[in-house]
């Protein structure tokens, strides 16, 4: 006698997961839309008790960067070679030729190049939009050059970090390897927007920006992957 096909419990709660991250990433990316833009919105009108933290916090950080030399120093080569934008663009470059030709995920590998070029014009028409001046001091330890909001160095590494411990994630690496890339990527984030802050080069609210709106790019361009391929 023939039975009906019914689901068992298990291959019913297999589409749970995916529908329930699907919701928690919708949710992350209006969270984070809805942070990005009152940021924006603040450095843009020019909030004075923002302004007045971020100066405080400014001027604190930039007496410890001139009474310790060695610190900065080591903060200067790491935030203009190691964490610098252009080599997380190279680092993305090697990810993306790596997926087209040992998996054969030529999309994948397309979709972390345009999110990457896209978050970078994003960063920019942000910057000119604004036109936020940077601080100037006058004993700088080091310079930087156009506008300040948002960090370009501090959402460049959100973003290409970002992508790829979702691609890590998507591709199920071992244990060891994922840890491994999570406390890197991690240290990468925090510590290039804490190098841009102690070389006196970014106000700390143009870090938040380009973390916030980094981890949104981030977070927009997973849910393109997942509706591309559940």
């Amino acid at each position: 006698m023939h039975t009906p096909h019914v689901d068992s419990p298990a291959r019913s709660t297999n589409h749970r997961p995916s529908a329930l991250s699907t919701g928690v990433l919708a949710l992350s990316t209006g969270v984070l839309a809805l942070c990005s833009a009152l940021l924006l919105a603040l450095v843009a009108v020019e909030w004075r008790p923002l302004l007045d933290l971020d100066g405080d916090i400014s001027r604190t950080t930039h007496r410890w960067a001139v009474e310790e030399p060695g610190l900065t120093q080591a903060a200067r080569v790491l935030t203009d070679w190691v964490w610098d934008p252009w080599t997380m663009r190279v680092l993305c470059g090697v990810a993306a030729a790596l997926l087209a030709w040992r998996y054969a995920a030529r999309w994948a590998a397309m979709w972390l190049v345009v999110t990457v070029a896209l978050g970078t014009a994003v960063q920019q028409g942000l910057k000119a939009a604004v036109d936020r001046a940077r601080p100037v001091w006058p004993d700088p330890v080091d310079s930087a050059h156009y506008a300040a909001f948002p960090s370009g160095h501090a959402m460049t590494a959100t973003v290409v970090c970002g992508l790829l411990l979702w691609l890590l994630h998507r591709h199920g690496v071992g244990r060891l390897a994922w840890r491994t890339a999570l406390l890197l990527a991690v240290l990468s984030v925090t510590g290039v927007g804490l190098t841009r802050v102690w070389l006196g080069v970014h106000w700390p609210t143009d870090v938040l920006g380009g973390w916030l709106l980094g981890a949104l790019v981030v977070a927009a361009a997973v849910w393109v992957h997942r509706r591309r391929h559940p």
